[in-house]
């Protein structure tokens, strides 16, 4: 299981939970964050450290979020795994289930 990134980022994207990482798998999209299933080592760190509550455990997603845990692993289908969001920067797009239309930063 693993940590998981809820709307609630959208156009915030404080980036704490990026410096508490220690595996630099938090990837920023356009207007969110995305946790990646496959490089998140499930530490924690990054809950306590997101400043509007938008990171959850994957067993701990509220009913009303819980297509998150598929919206973030969608969200590195292209992507890969490129073993570290610091090596990719930001990516410049969001899945499209994942923010409302228009706004952005």
């Amino acid at each position: 299981m693993v940590y998981v990134v809820t709307d609630a980022c959208v156009d915030v994207q404080d980036r704490s939970c990026v410096e508490e990482c220690p595996v630099d798998c938090i990837y920023e999209g356009d207007r969110m964050m995305y946790i990646h299933p496959d490089e998140c080592v499930d530490c924690g760190r990054c809950e306590p450290a997101c400043p509007v509550m938008s990171i959850f455990h994957q067993e701990d997603l509220p009913a009303e979020a819980t297509r998150f845990a598929e919206i973030n692993a969608e969200f590195f289908a292209d992507l890969g795994s490129p073993g570290g969001a610091r090596k990719v920067g930001r990516t410049g797009s969001d899945h499209p289930a994942a923010v409302p239309p228009g706004g952005g930063s």
